[in-house]
């Protein structure tokens, strides 16, 4: 690997960026400071962590930022369902991207435990 770019859990991070910031831009204008604002900083968050951690000089340094990632994307993931709950998205939307979430879940926990290895064999 040469770079974050590399990362399948970055590229599905900046997909699910993507989709937040559309999914979002149908909510209402009274919550372009509150909800939308919370979600769209989340998910920016994810693939951001994952890249300024591969960036690091250590392993350690590098798994810190990769659980940065993991707590902004079950961030998101509470806030799905609280825009679900407003009515701000459709069930379907909230599943889909629930499922998205769980999946990138999967992919930073592999990756946590791959530079933790590292670490511990270094």
């Amino acid at each position: 690997m040469n770079s974050y770019r590399d990362l399948r859990v970055w590229n599905d991070a900046i997909n699910l960026v993507t989709s937040i910031y559309r999914v979002s831009s149908s909510f209402p204008a009274s919550e372009k400071f509150g909800l939308q604002n919370q979600m769209r900083r989340a998910a920016v968050s994810i693939p951001s962590n994952i890249a300024e951690g591969q960036g690091r000089i250590s392993s350690g340094e590098w798994r810190q930022a990769l659980g940065h990632a993991r707590g902004s994307l079950l961030e998101l993931e509470t806030q799905l369902i609280i825009a679900e709950n407003l009515g701000f998205m459709e069930d379907s939307q909230t599943t889909e991207l629930l499922d998205v979430t769980a999946r990138l879940g999967r992919e930073l926990n592999s990756l946590i435990k791959y530079v933790s290895s590292r670490r511990s064999s270094a």
